[in-house]
């Protein structure tokens, strides 16, 4: 592990989950927001359904790699543990499952939990399904009025994390009313951009890459400082997502940061990212519930999470992105034959 003054580099790693959601309501708000001031409408149906494309084929292949590997090598009460989690990941509500069952993220028994990380997704996915109409229907009620509703609806999400985080802890950690207002300060951020025709750059290159290096290091600090034992997502949030805040705003194609995540192995590890992120936690939790202890076991179970991300990247996450390649009605045909036969499977 890497250590900095005997302290673990990465000890608030899991703030990359809320630096996720800011990014991904700018982009999801980017989407929804052109589409509705260049039409004046917005299809729900096209976009639920690229979602479905980007979300659905590589998820429900590798939850299904996993019940088969489960079926032969785990004990029964392990796999029905793994059933009923699987099962509240398909319906997109394992946030609540995790939370109902007590479950502290990141706490030792969470490694035993091999799809404890689409808690992540579920709220992703919650999001998705209700926020849009909420958007149409500001944009049509009060489209001057947009961002003030939004940032309305953003304050009464953070106080009710602030209090959440004191008084229900567990449950305000896994919750889409307490996650809320971290996508909707990325929607609104996308929104300021679409409505100014970009951000507002400042012209000395200087201080423009001060501001943009004050955002990273707060960023970094948030990861070196926090840790498991803070009530999060809470005030101490505020200090990633304005970071990363900064770097949405001033980040353009002639800073370090730009460059940095311009280069070729950045690029390819975003293209495998979400492949990555759901076969990680799997292999990793299966390694400690059949108790793998060989030599270099990290970096081998790594190594074969970068391989597999790979793999379903080519094979299955970039054709189903493609509607050439695969047409909408056999992209539900697929999706619907995968998701009998896991719920088939989890009541073996």
């Amino acid at each position: 592990d890497l250590s900095f003054f005997g302290k673990y580099l990465f000890n608030g790693g899991f703030i990359g989950v809320d630096i996720f959601f800011i990014i991904s309501g700018y982009l999801i708000g980017s989407i929804i927001i052109n589409e509705l001031k260049s039409t004046g409408k917005f299809s729900y149906k096209n976009f639920l359904t690229r979602r479905v494309r980007r979300i659905l084929p590589v998820l429900f292949f590798i939850i299904l790699a996993s019940l088969t590997f489960s079926y032969f090598y785990l004990l029964p009460n392990d796999f029905v543990d793994l059933s009923k989690s699987i099962l509240s990941s398909v319906l997109f509500g394992s946030n609540y499952y995790f939370s109902f069952i007590g479950e502290v993220y990141d706490a030792i028994e969470s490694k035993y939990l091999p799809f404890l990380h689409t808690w992540s997704l579920s709220v992703e996915e919650q999001f998705y399904i209700i926020f849009p109409i909420i958007f149409v229907l500001i944009f049509r009620i009060s489209n001057k009025n947009f961002v003030t509703i939004l940032f309305f609806i953003l304050l009464i999400s953070f106080l009710f994390a602030y209090y959440s985080s004191i008084n229900y802890p567990i449950y305000n950690f896994y919750s889409l009313p307490s996650r809320a207002w971290e996508i909707l300060l990325g929607v609104i951020l996308a929104h300021y951009e679409i409505k100014k025709r970009g951000f507002p750059k400042i012209k000395n290159k200087l201080i423009n890459n001060l501001i943009i290096l004050a955002g990273f290091i707060s960023i970094l600090l948030s990861f070196y400082f926090f840790n498991e034992d803070m009530l999060l997502p809470s005030y101490p949030t505020l200090i990633p997502l304005l970071g990363t805040s900064i770097l949405i705003v001033y980040a353009g194609n002639d800073d370090f940061v730009t460059k940095f995540l311009s280069n070729k192995i950045m690029v390819f590890l975003g293209l495998i990212s979400y492949s990555l992120y759901l076969w990680h936690y799997p292999i990793f939790s299966f390694s400690y519930i059949l108790e793998f202890s060989y030599e270099n076991v990290s970096r081998r179970l790594i190594l074969c999470s970068i391989l597999l991300s790979i793999i379903t990247y080519f094979i299955i996450e970039k054709p189903f992105r493609d509607k050439k390649k695969i047409s909408n009605k056999l992209l539900w045909s697929f999706i619907l034959c995968l998701f009998v036969m896991i719920i088939s499977f989890c009541f073996l």
